[in-house]
Parts: C-alpha cells; structure tokens; sequence
C-alpha cells in the first residue's frame, strides 16, 4: 500500500473558492483493488455524458489490499476523484458519512464500488430528483444474491423496517440513493445507520421516491453480508425507533414503562390488601406484596432513567458537529 504523504493536498483555498458542482459521487470503498480499475471504466462515460460539473469522492474504509494505491492512483490522473484514506475500517456507514461531509455537489449519488451497483442508473435517479423528490432510493427487483442467505433475510428485514418507521420500500439495503445535498446536511449518521438514510430523510420532512435499479452479479471480492449483521440491523431499528418517536421527548418513553411498572405495583398491593382483610392473611406473608415493591422500584428506576435520558438527549443535540472517524490522509481536499 502506497503512502500519500508526499503528495500533499491542495489548499482549502483551491477547493472551496471554485463554484460547487451539480453532482458529488460518494463511493465507499473497502478490499476493492480488482473491480476499481472497470468501476472507474463505468462510472467516467456516465459523468462525462451528464454534461454538468461533477466529483468523485473515494472513501477508503481502511482497506488491507492496494484499493489505496489504485485510487491515488486515480486522484493521480483525475483532479475531480477525491481520496479519503481512514487509519482503519470503520464501517460503511462511516465511509458514507465522511463522503457526504466532502461532497460540495447540489446533488450527491452514493453507490458501491464492487459494480453490483450499475452506474448508467444515475442519470435515471437524477431525473427523479429534478421532479422535485429529495431522496431516490434504489430498489435492486431483480438480485444477483443468495436468495435463502441474502434475499430472504434482506426481504424479511425491509418488511420490519418499514411496519416500524411507517417508511415502505423494498430495498434499504441498496446503497444506490440519490440525494439533495441539502437534505443531507441535516442528517448525521452513527453506528451501521446508513441504511436508514430515507427514513432520516423523512424525519426530516425530505419527499422520498424510490425506482427499480440494475443489479449484477458479484465477480470480483467476497460479499460483506452476514447473518451477524443482519442482528445488528434489528437492533439499529430499535434505535431508529426511539430516535423516530422519543428524540426529543425520551421522558415520554420512560414515562409510559414507569406508568405500567406503579400500576403492576399498585395491582399486587391492592390484592395483598385483599386477602389481609378477606382471608387473615397477613401481607408479609405474600410473595405478591414483595413483588408490589419491587414494581414500585422498578418504576422509579424507570422514571430515573428517562430523566438522565433528556439530559442525554440535549447534550446529543448539541454535539452533532462531532466526527464519528478518524482520517489518515485526504487527496484533493483540504
């Protein structure tokens, strides 16, 4: 692997004097070194026939093969591919977001650089934005994957995401979107959320359209999917959740579970009372009555909980301008 640092980056004069172009292409990229080269041979002929401005944005996601090489390579060769290099891998969602913080287009596409993504897609979502949408998300109808290890978790997982966020689409999993660079920035990713981007996207009151996309085949690489992950996007869900419901009231939330917890509390106490004065039995006697306690505490707990949780939630507003990677070296970038 190449190192960047004798090729040292422009100034932040040089990037940010010059007028933002029409389209930003935000491409992750991790152990990517073989479908690189025939990637860029795809996606220039679509930049060029579009006739507008245009940047590529190479997120290197802390590959251990020569993906570094090859893009600076590329960077090298074409002043209009930028190159982030993070210290180590940090995720897709951490690659994308890093994209979009770079990205100085009106219009920003992401898509994956293994070429199961199809460029010659792009003109098609771009269209779709100039209807006025602020998201086009990429539906692959007809994937090139495992249909028992791939298709029918991913087809499970999209049915669940949208009952819970009330955002119906096919595919979340497609990383094919389409974006206004101005919805974007009121979006900031953590954890694996990228996939989540259309349902932030109608939080924040963005229109949303989705299109069927091309999908090939994988020829080169090995496949990042795994039934771990597909755990891991459940329990994004639940987050999604409470971040679509509770963000800015989380006492809610808490409040409702410390209402069930006094109200089972109040039920046991209640029935311990019922049998002292129906039956004699005295109350400490009563494994209920110690269970009408333990309720009782639990709720308070609770309520507890959902304070420090506002308090929380403020300080996460207030710290959103705080990055979640770290950047070993940038092309073309400040």
């Amino acid at each position: 692997m190449s190192s960047t640092a004798a090729n040292p980056p422009n100034t932040a004069a040089d990037h940010t004097s010059s007028p933002p172009p029409d389209l930003s292409v935000v491409v992750p990229v991790f152990d990517e070194e073989e479908s690189l080269p025939p990637f860029w041979q795809a996606l220039l002929p679509v930049l060029t026939a579009l006739g507008g401005t245009w940047e590529t944005i190479f997120v290197n996601d802390g590959s251990v093969d020569d993906s570094a090489a090859v893009l600076d390579a590329l960077a090298d060769a074409e002043p209009r591919v930028k190159v982030i290099h993070f210290r180590r891998n940090f995720g897709q969602t951490a690659a994308l977001a890093a994209g979009f913080e770079a990205a100085r287009g009106l219009a920003v596409v992401a898509l994956d650089a293994d070429l199961q993504n199809d460029p010659q897609d792009i003109p098609a979502m771009l269209a779709r934005l100039d209807e006025g949408y602020d998201v086009v998300a990429g539906w692959r109808h007809d994937r090139q994957d495992s249909a028992l290890l791939v298709n029918l978790p991913s087809r499970v997982g999209n049915w669940l995401i949208g009952r819970v966020t009330g955002v119906r689409l096919h595919d979340y999993g497609c990383t094919l979107k389409a974006f206004r660079a101005d919805l974007l920035a009121d979006i900031r990713l953590y954890g694996e959320m990228h996939r989540y981007l259309p349902v932030f996207a109608h939080l924040a009151g963005g229109r949303i359209s989705e299109m069927q996309v091309r999908h090939h085949a994988r020829q080169w690489g090995r496949s990042k999917y795994s039934v771990i992950k597909t755990f891991r996007v459940l329990l994004d869900l639940l987050t999604v959740h409470f971040l679509a419901s509770y963000a800015t009231k989380p006492l809610y939330f808490f409040g409702r579970l410390t209402a069930a917890a006094w109200m089972g509390s109040v039920g046991c106490i209640c029935w311990a009372g019922w049998r002292k004065f129906a039956d004699g039995e005295f109350v400490k006697d009563q494994p209920i009555f110690m269970l009408g306690i333990f309720f009782a505490t639990v709720g308070l707990q609770l309520l507890v909980f959902g304070l420090l949780a506002e308090l929380v939630m403020r300080t996460y507003y207030e710290s959103q301008g705080r990055a979640i990677y770290f950047v070993r070296s940038r092309r073309n970038l400040p």
